[in-house]
């Protein structure tokens, strides 16, 4: 769920709205592209009683508790108490095919010249970029580590060398979850289905891992292994 188009910093009373190329944030997608630049227009408005310092507008997108990419602009002026400032400012993000694509979540906030954050709104955005960015890498990094986890537990499982402890067994199931449950997040924005968020990520990874636990929990008991047919003990030699 998109977040409003004006968000409310300390106190509540300090609000920031924002548009990009004429259409406000939070309505629909944002859109960004490595090849076009983009008008960004911003208004504070400061209802306190003191004034409010603006030094950098600041763009940046998340996912996984990661941040992918980041956009500062400075943007220096100050809003006087009970008033509002709008300012705009060209955003050309052409290095963004490099860092995400797909569905993420969007931050763009004002900050002082402290670096505190005084306002910030959150949107969704529609990056065009390139599967081989720093995100579709990582993305493709999890695939290979849940595979080989996959792979591993299985084939433990068929050569009949599973812990004999059922919670043992599960816990070398639960990483191979958490990796499923990743990739299925980081899928799902890529494809432009879903963009990453705790509604989003926590039922897929948390579902996941605990199928995952669940399996290796109830996997059949190794046993001893049966003895070889060629073992020293258990030949005879006729006479």
């Amino acid at each position: 769920m998109l977040a409003p188009s004006t968000a409310a910093a300390q106190g509540g009373s300090v609000l920031l709205e924002a548009d990009v190329d004429g259409r406000p944030v939070g309505v629909g997608n944002l859109v960004l592209k490595p090849s076009e630049a983009a008008k960004v227009s911003i208004t504070v408005r400061n209802g306190t009683d003191t004034v409010q310092r603006i030094k950098t507008v600041r763009i940046s997108g998340t996912a996984l508790a990661l941040t992918f990419f980041t956009y500062d602009t400075t943007v220096p002026f100050d809003v006087p108490p009970r008033s509002a400032e709008t300012r705009s400012f060209p955003l050309e993000p052409t290095d963004l095919g490099s860092q995400a694509l797909g569905l993420l979540p969007v931050t763009i906030e004002v900050v002082d010249v402290q670096r505190e954050t005084i306002a910030s709104v959150e949107t969704t955005g529609d990056v065009k970029g390139s599967l081989w960015s720093v995100y579709g890498a990582f993305g493709l990094g999890v695939l290979v580590l849940t595979a080989l986890s996959w792979a591993g537990a299985l084939l433990a499982l068929a050569r009949r060398r599973l812990p004999a402890n059922r919670w043992q067994r599960a816990m070398r199931f639960l990483p191979a979850g958490i990796g499923t449950g990743l990739v299925a997040v980081i899928s799902l924005s890529v494809l432009r289905l879903v963009a990453p968020s705790p509604t989003a990520e926590i039922p897929f990874i948390v579902g996941a891992a605990a199928a995952a636990f669940v399996l290796g929990y109830v996997t059949p008991h190794p046993g001893e292994r049966p003895p070889s047919s060629l073992d020293a003990d258990t030949v005879r030699i006729p006479r």
